[in-house]
């Protein structure tokens, strides 16, 4: 039996290994997973770097905790600031100054009963 040309073409590409029609192109190959590896890894830095989403996340939340406790702290100094003025020489505040003897000193007004 005789064999058609096509048919002894198409046998001797099945024996050649070296012909760039059948084999894949190792450069394309490695073209390919030096862009993906660069792209997982670019991605990954975006989102868990240190200058990444996640972080300006933690960074934000970091900042209105500390926001909320500096504008805690400083409701603190201003009604401190304002006992201060209230004791002061210039300034008498005869409430405050009766609340303070009965606090700091135990004191008591003659009409009242002290119950223990």
């Amino acid at each position: 039996m005789r064999r058609s040309a096509r048919q002894e073409a198409a046998t001797e590409a099945e024996q050649r290994p070296d012909d760039p029609l059948t084999r894949p192109a190792l450069g394309a190959i490695v073209y390919v997973l030096v862009v993906f590896g660069m792209v997982v890894y670019f991605t990954f830095a975006a989102v868990r770097g240190d200058y990444g989403i996640f972080r300006r996340a933690e960074i934000e939340a970091e900042e209105k905790a500390l926001q909320a406790q500096l504008d805690r702290l400083e409701a603190e100094l201003a009604r401190m600031e304002n006992l201060t003025h209230r004791l002061s020489d210039d300034y008498l505040d005869l409430d405050l100054l009766d609340q303070q003897a009965r606090d700091v000193l135990g004191m008591i007004r003659a009409d009242e009963i002290v119950i223990r």
